[in-house]
């Protein structure tokens, strides 16, 4: 591709300009249709559990947690985030709110995430119900709490932190954010479609062309004229 000026590349552009403007108006009627039509509105729920020494002694006192203690706990938590999507959890809380679901459906609806430098592990479930995701995400922590850590393992250290609530808002719409994205794409393409079109384009438009393709002098032109005179009489 020759070398182009920033004029030439003015020009390239701007008399592809209704291109241009068409294809970034296609692209921005795909992202209305996707964003509030195509796109399925999901709900994302919360619930927290932590992961602490708080047995009290007699005297009624709390133990002091030691760093041996913190730091057993952080090596568990990729055990216990495991643990929170194995199957008996899972059919557990299929069982117990009664769900039509798989256990793997459930499962792929479950994210399980330790906040970092810290013992607190985050479960959270998406579903397109806010209730069900929300009750969902209770049940996998209260489950896992009496059933796999006291029953199975005799761990009394594990407490939820904070209850997962109703979301009103879909986590995965953002309206304004999808035009922006769809309308950078249309920029993109409308850019390589410009430039793709100039490379193909082999018309000669004006004296430059000829010198710089042909490596020739233009010493004279031919201007357009209009050959269409009034003829007196109507006869030509």
């Amino acid at each position: 591709m020759e070398e182009l000026d920033l004029k030439e590349i003015f020009n390239m552009f701007w008399t592809r300009r209704l291109q241009i403007i068409l294809i970034i108006i296609i692209l921005l009627t795909i992202g209305l249709i996707y964003s509030y039509i195509l796109l399925v509105p999901e709900y994302q729920s919360t619930t927290s559990i932590l992961l602490a020494k708080t047995n009290t002694s007699q005297g009624g006192t709390t133990d002091t947690i030691t760093s041996t203690d913190i730091t057993l706990n952080k090596n568990l938590i990729s055990t216990y985030s495991a643990l929170l999507k194995s199957d008996s959890v899972l059919t557990q809380v299929i069982n117990n709110l009664r769900l039509t679901k798989t256990t793997e459906e459930l499962e792929e609806s479950i994210l399980v995430s330790a906040k970092e430098d810290t013992e607190i592990i985050e479960i959270k479930v998406v579903d397109e119900d806010a209730q069900l995701a929300q009750r969902v995400a209770n049940e996998v922590a209260q489950v896992f709490i009496t059933r796999i850590a006291q029953e199975y393992y005799n761990m009394d250290n594990v407490y939820v932190v904070d209850q997962a609530k109703v979301e009103v808002e879909p986590y995965n719409i953002n309206h304004t954010k999808d035009l922006v994205v769809f309308a950078g794409v249309g920029i993109i393409i409308s850019v390589i479609y410009v430039l793709i079109a100039n490379m193909l384009d082999i018309t000669v438009k004006s004296k430059e062309d000829i010198e710089k393709k042909l490596g020739l002098t233009v010493l004279t032109s031919i201007p357009m004229c209009d050959f269409k005179m009034p003829v007196k009489g109507g006869k030509k």
